[in-house]
C-alpha cells in the first residue's frame, strides 16, 4: 500500500471528508484530492501535520510498520 492510500484509509477511519483534511492543512480541497490519488506528490511538509490530525505514526503512512497500531 502507498502512503496515498494509507492516509486515505486512516482519513476515512477517522471519519473526516477531503474538504475537512485540506481546510486543516490550509489547502483547496482539489489539491490534497490529487496527493490522494497519487496524482500529484505530496509535499514532505504535509507529513507532519496530517499524521497528527489523523492521529498516526509517519512510520506507519510511509510504510515502515504495517498497522498503525504499532
Amino acid at each position: 500500500m502507498y502512503y496515498n492510500e494509507r492516509i486515505a484509509w486512516m482519513r476515512d477511519c477517522r471519519s473526516l471528508s477531503q474538504k475537512e483534511m485540506a481546510e486543516k492543512l490550509g489547502i483547496k480541497q482539489q489539491q490534497y484530492a490529487r496527493y490522494e490519488k497519487g496524482i500529484n506528490i505530496m509535499p514532505v511538509t504535509y507529513l507532519k501535520p496530517i499524521c497528527e490530525i489523523l492521529d498516526v505514526s509517519a512510520d506507519y503512512i510511509i510504510g515502515i510498520k504495517e498497522t498503525p497500531e504499532e
